[in-house]
């Protein structure tokens, strides 16, 4: 149906060798036209030169000649719009049997494709994959299942005694008595000097604490 319609690839070298000829044809109808249209100007010129020397007639068959030139130019020019136009139209054509020729051959290799991939290997591909993914599941819950000892441990028993080590540690925090009381203001009365505490004496503990502090800061 597609050969009938746009040709067979021997038509198709064909109509490349006929838009070759007809741009030949183009360019040599151009230079015809160009050789005419100075021919014209020159009988003009001459006509001009007749005029002045007061030759009428002779000026008069330089504008007949002219005119003649005039015709054949004109006559060329609808001879290259007719070029022109059938250019167009097998340039037109050729397009359209190259987008053709494209799509046929996105039809053979979808089609190609098509038979390559089945539907039901998909399918079959389709549930070897859930397959090995359930699979895969089982496994990663088998593997995090505690076995053995840890197994048989009671997760109840073992909330309840972490509340418990909660419980004990809270009730210890409350009961530890205050290390230091916050100091009692001295009121100095005007004119008498104010009598400074003596320094406490650190402890060890605080000394070490002091110690350890400033080796960590060098």
């Amino acid at each position: 149906m597609f050969n009938r319609l746009f040709g067979k690839p021997k038509e198709q070298t064909s109509a490349l060798a006929t838009l070759d000829k007809l741009n030949e044809t183009l360019e040599m109808l151009e230079k015809k036209e160009k050789v005419l249209l100075k021919k014209a100007s020159t009988e003009v010129e001459k006509a001009k030169e007749f005029t002045r020397a007061k030759n009428k007639r002779a000026a008069i068959q330089c504008l007949k000649r002219k005119r003649l030139y005039e015709q054949q130019v004109e006559q060329l020019g609808n001879f290259q719009l007719r070029i022109h136009d059938q250019m167009i139209m097998l340039e037109g054509a050729k397009a359209t049997t190259e987008t053709v020729d494209a799509l046929r051959t996105g039809a053979s290799a979808m089609k190609a494709m098509q038979k390559a991939t089945n539907i039901d290997d998909v399918d079959q591909t389709m549930d070897e994959i859930n397959e090995q993914t359930e699979n895969m599941k089982q496994i990663q819950e088998a593997l995090a299942t505690p076995i053995g000892a840890a197994a048989d441990f009671d997760e109840d028993e073992l909330e309840a005694e972490l509340e418990e080590l909660e419980g004990a540690e809270l009730e210890e925090q409350l009961l530890q008595p205050a290390t230091t009381a916050p100091a009692a203001p001295v009121h100095v009365h005007p004119g008498r000097q104010s009598v400074r505490p003596a320094p406490q004496k650190n402890t060890a503990e605080e000394d070490e604490l002091a110690a350890l502090q400033a080796e960590m800061a060098m």
